[in-house]
């Protein structure tokens, strides 16, 4: 089988030789050739012949063209941050003051922002290597690119204003399924809707609010011809059974998941599931022995039908290649790396001394974040807390630990919290894979500051 063959036979539900390896490489493909990440995503020459490396390096079965959640944000009006080793972040909204379509956030075009690029390498890319890969156009999902229109707010608007909300998604609706029908017209096979913030909201709210329109844009996308992937990052262990009833062909999930428990949910409902190599822990600061493991225990974890092993989200930029090479080469031959694994154990990480929260005179309030700067999720509630820090700066003080920087992972580890992001307040795991209101947030730390006596 080719490896388009296969990606396309677990879509299809057929069983194949082997699972498919679908490494998510988006700015981590600039990397290989020496193109930072905002090279890589605004000249298309860089961006081919970066991709090129990865399926040169990775031989991938299926890989996407393009990782950036902030394309149609920049078309609709956001105003971007950029950096050198991460997609751009939403630094504007322009739905900030008020929730409101206005004008300028008109339905995208094949001559819309940096679509000319992106289109002419996912046309490039087909004609390359598409015969014999299977590649993914990445769009966003409606509630993220709503979010990246209106803020933070809309997490307040979503108990205050619904019908304003339901509104708003729907237009961000449509343009997911035009930019849908622009990838799928540029030859690509999946189109995965990657919606991050759909782990942070309740099940009650996704499905009033967000499942009527994810259901339209998969039907839309199955009308046109393509398959779907319904892709979110984040712990959404309890918007799985959700997310399959809106009819995608895919679920990609990340490794805060338990994949055993969600492949049970989706073989309910035929839909293929991909996952979930953990990115920080293992890709990014592993060894090719961590990385071979990591693979085998998700071919070991679930029965192989319906099943694509991947990263659990976009590989981080300063992956090392040879750990990318050793998951994929862990799925493809995986008695012999069986064999070179075995009896290897990780070596456990040094002990970390946690701060004294009891006799300190300021609330902390903690963030651990998967990347601040990549993370939708993390992002928003990186801004909550900052947003709010005029009000709480004389009695409390916040600090955050990014899962990217070597040695967090063990204080996540010391702290107890089996996923990110979350908010702790004084060592206590409040809001773990879910962002408050600025409202509940408040509240809850002048209670901790009450508990002081301050």
């Amino acid at each position: 089988m080719t490896g388009r063959e296969r990606v396309l036979s677990v879509f299809k539900h057929q069983k194949t030789d082997r699972p498919p390896w679908v490494p998510f490489t988006g700015v981590h493909a600039g990397k290989l050739k020496g193109h930072d990440a905002t090279e890589v995503l605004k000249d298309g020459n860089k961006l081919f012949e970066s991709l090129q490396e990865v399926h040169k390096l990775y031989a991938p079965d299926g890989m996407p063209v393009v990782f950036d959640l902030q394309i149609e944000a920049e078309i609709l009006g956001c105003e971007l941050k950029w950096t050198k080793d991460n997609p751009p972040s939403v630094a504007k909204h322009p739905l900030a003051d008020e929730l409101k379509l206005p004008c300028k956030c008109k339905m995208p075009t094949p001559e819309s922002g940096r679509l000319p690029l992106i289109l002419d390498t996912m046309r490039k890319m087909k004609k390359e290597v598409g015969e014999t890969t299977a590649l993914y156009g990445l769009v966003t999902g409606p509630f993220t690119l709503a979010s990246h229109l209106r803020g933070s707010d809309i997490f307040m608007d979503m108990a205050d204003e619904p019908e304003e909300v339901i509104k708003l998604i729907e237009f961000c609706g449509e343009v997911c399924m035009k930019m849908s029908e622009m990838f799928i017209g540029a030859g690509m096979d999946i189109i995965a809707v990657v919606d991050p913030l759909v782990s942070q909201i309740s099940t009650t709210h996704f499905d009033e609010l967000t499942a009527p329109t994810f259901k339209a844009i998969f039907d839309y996308i199955r009308a046109k011809g393509a398959f779907s992937s319904f892709f979110v990052c984040g712990n959404a262990t309890r918007q799985i059974e959700g997310m399959c009833k809106t009819g995608p062909d895919g679920i990609s999930i990340d490794d805060n998941i338990n994949l055993v428990e969600a492949k049970k949910i989706t073989d309910k409902y035929n839909i293929c599931i991909a996952g979930n190599i953990p990115l920080a822990g293992i890709m990014l600061f592993g060894n090719q022995q961590d990385n071979m493991k990591a693979a085998i225990a998700v071919l070991d974890a679930v029965d192989h039908l319906n099943l694509i092993v991947s990263p659990g989200c976009d590989m981080p930029y300063d992956t090392p290649t040879e750990n990318a090479i050793a998951a994929g080469q862990a799925v493809k031959d995986t008695a012999n790396c069986r064999t070179f694994i075995e009896g290897y154990e990780k070596a456990a990480p040094g002990a970390v001394e946690l701060p004294d929260y009891a006799n300190r005179e300021k609330v902390l309030i903690e963030l651990f974040m998967l990347n601040s700067e990549t993370c939708a999720a993390c992002t928003y509630m990186l801004k909550l807390v900052t947003d709010a820090q005029e009000e709480y700066k004389d009695f409390a003080e916040y600090i955050e630990y990014k899962l990217t920087t070597p040695g967090n992972g063990a204080r996540v580890k010391a702290m107890g919290l089996k996923n990110l992001p979350a908010i702790c307040v004084d060592g206590d795991g409040v809001w773990v894979s879910i962002i408050p209101t600025k409202e509940e947030f408040m509240a809850t730390i002048k209670d901790y500051k009450a508990k002081k006596g301050k």
